[in-house]
């Protein structure tokens, strides 16, 4: 029944994956991002609902945020494809930190390229932190948020890697707060399997640090700790109470 459940959501999944891609270029010309966004990330929404409906996983959110502002840096963790879809509408509208070749995949390259991420060339290091900088300031000037995994790759469950500055610079240049976001997605959809575990995805949207006066290394390191520690404190996703398809929980 597992296999079937995630057979008939990835079926789901590709088909209105292809719409979406189609559709986001058919309305680029005609509608401003304001508007576009708006649409394209329907499909982040229908994604959701048949992630639900098909594979029996919900999705449950905390949000500690006192104020609606707009537009911040969020950096989150990054270790499935869940948070990537999820966060595109919920955080929207956001411009997401990534590489380029994704931009080439069809259909989902062209809904990704719709809204305005900023892609980066990551054999050139050098170029790509001048990039990330230079265009993450440009998104925020334009009252887009920016997301941003500031372990720069996916980690797998339990693993913990180098948290980056980049997004700490990106709002200290910019004046705006940075967000943090912890997330135990990846218990439910792991990176690089093909089955789907039913289960509940708690995310917890942090409250907002303030960039005022703020060092870089000091910011980065708090929203370490904080992200860490908040999914050490997630109960299990799963149903079935395994933490993965490949190794036990480190408690």
């Amino acid at each position: 029944m597992l296999y079937l459940r995630t057979l008939l959501f990835n079926t789901g999944y590709y088909l209105t994956g292809i719409i979406a891609g189609t559709l986001s270029v058919l309305i680029w010309p005609l509608l401003p991002y304001q508007r576009r966004w708006r649409v394209i990330t329907l499909w982040n929404c229908f994604v959701m609902f048949w992630l639900q409906l098909t594979c029996r996983i919900r999705v449950r959110v905390i949000d500690q945020r006192t104020s609606d502002e707009h537009p911040v840096v969020v950096m989150a963790k990054h270790q499935s494809t869940w948070e990537t879809l999820f966060l595109q509408h919920y955080m929207a509208p956001i411009s997401t930190i990534l590489k380029k070749e994704l931009m080439r995949i069809p259909f989902f390259g062209w809904g990704l390229a719709a809204l305005k991420p900023i892609a980066i060339d990551r054999s050139n290091r050098i170029q790509a932190l001048r990039d990330v900088k230079t265009k993450g300031i440009e998104r925020l000037e334009e009252g887009i948020s920016v997301l941003i995994f500031p372990e720069g790759t996916r980690m797998p469950l339990g693993e913990v890697g180098t948290y980056y500055r980049s997004g700490a610079d990106i709002a200290c240049a910019a004046q705006v707060s940075i967000v943090p976001v912890a997330h135990n997605g990846a218990e439910c959809w792991p990176h690089k399997h093909f089955l789907k575990y039913p289960g509940t995805i708690t995310v917890v949207i942090g409250e907002a640090l303030s960039t005022e006066n703020a060092d870089r290394k000091v910011l980065t390191e708090q929203v370490k700790q904080w992200t860490e520690s908040t999914i050490a404190s997630l109960p299990l996703a799963r149903k079935d109470g395994i933490y993965s398809p490949t190794q036990p929980r480190k408690d």
